[in-house]
C-alpha cells in the first residue's frame, strides 16, 4: 500500500515504468499507484523483442518463419499498447504510452535512453521475475543511465515513503550517490538503518568508527538515523541484509550497485544481482 503522506519523495516528477507484451497488468497498477503518491508523470513503456534475424542455409523457409514469428510479436505489443491505454486513461493520472521493439542486443541502450529524461525508473515483480528480461532492463537502467531504478517485488506492498528504511552502506561511490539521490525519501521516514555488514575499520576504507560519517551527514539533514554493525558469519551478505531489513521492519532497502567491474560480476555474481534475484523487499537502486 502506498502511503499517504503529503511529500513527493526523490521530487519525482517523472516515473519510467517497464513492462512486457507478454505481461499482465501486475506492474502497471503498481506504477499507477506510485505516480498516483507522487503526483508524477507516468511514462509506461511496452517492451517486445524479436528474435535475431536467422543466418544459416536453410535459405527462404527459415526466414519465412522469422517473419511470421516476428509479426506475431509486432501485433501482440500493437494490442498491448491498446490495452494499457485504455488502463490508463480512467486512472485521472498524467501519462503517455510508449512502444520499444527491438533485438535482443541493442535493449540495453535503447532503454537507457528512455530513462535518461525520468526521474526513477520502477522496475516492477513481473519483470524481476521474468528471467529472459530481467537482466536486460536492469541493465539498461542502471548503466546506460544516470537514473536510479526502484524494483519491487511480486509478493508484499510498496509503501512510499516507506516508514523505515535500510541503507546497505560500505563506504563507496556508487552507495553515496545513491544515497543523496534518496535524501527526499530519508527525510521522509520516521527510521533509518545505516547498515554494514563486515565493515573494515580503517582510515583509508571506511573509517576509524565504520559508519559514523554517513550517519552524521544524514542527521545533519535532520534524518533520524541509527548504525547496524553486522557479522555475516557464513551467510551471504544479500541474506543478511534482507533479513536484518526484516527484522527492522523496514520498507525499503537502499543501496549502491555493481560496486566491481560488470564483467567480474556477471561471472562471480555478488551482492547487488543477489538481491534483485531474490528481492524481498524494494530495493531503490543506483551507481
Amino acid at each position: 500500500m502506498i502511503g499517504d503522506k503529503e511529500i513527493a519523495p526523490m521530487s519525482c516528477k517523472t516515473v519510467l515504468s517497464v513492462m512486457s507484451a507478454r505481461h499482465t497488468f501486475e506492474d502497471l497498477h503498481k506504477a499507477i499507484a506510485f505516480c498516483q503518491a507522487t503526483n508524477a508523470h507516468l511514462v509506461q513503456l511496452v517492451i517486445g523483442f524479436g528474435a535475431m534475424p536467422p543466418y544459416s542455409g536453410y535459405g527462404d523457409a527459415t526466414a519465412s518463419i522469422w517473419i511470421s514469428e516476428r509479426d506475431r510479436e509486432l501485433a501482440q505489443l500493437a494490442e498491448k499498447i491498446n490495452s494499457v491505454k485504455a488502463e490508463l486513461a480512467a486512472t485521472g493520472l498524467s501519462y503517455e504510452v510508449q512502444e520499444f521493439f527491438c533485438d535482443f542486443p541493442w535493449a540495453p541502450d535503447l532503454l537507457g535512453q528512455r530513462a535518461l529524461y525520468a526521474d526513477i525508473t520502477l522496475i516492477g515483480g513481473e519483470m524481476v521475475s521474468d528471467e529472459d528480461l530481467r537482466g536486460f532492463v536492469i541493465d539498461g537502467a542502471l548503466f546506460h543511465s544516470p537514473t536510479p531504478a526502484l524494483i519491487v517485488p511480486k509478493v508484499g506492498s510498496l509503501a512510499w515513503p516507506p516508514q523505515t528504511a535500510l541503507i546497505a552502506w560500505d563506504s563507496t561511490q556508487e552507495a553515496s550517490r545513491v544515497v543523496h539521490q534518496a535524501l527526499d525519501v530519508l527525510k521522509a521516514a520516521e527510521r533509518v538503518h545505516v547498515t554494514m555488514v563486515d565493515p573494515i575499520a580503517l582510515s583509508g576504507l571506511q573509517g576509524e568508527e565504520p559508519g559514523a560519517d554517513i550517519a552524521a551527514y544524514l542527521a545533519r539533514h535532520g534524518i533520524k538515523v541509527s548504525v547496524d554493525v553486522i557479522a555475516s558469519g557464513t551467510r551471504a551478505i544479500s541474506d543478511v541484509l534482507q533479513q536484518h531489513a526484516t527484522d527492522i521492519g523496514a520498507q525499503l532497502i537502499i543501496m549502491g550497485c555493481y560496486g566491481h567491474s560488470r564483467l567480474r560480476e556477471r561471472i562471480f555474481g555478488g551482492v547487488s544481482r543477489a538481491m534483485v534475484q531474490n528481492v524481498s523487499l524494494p530495493v531503490l537502486m543506483g551507481r
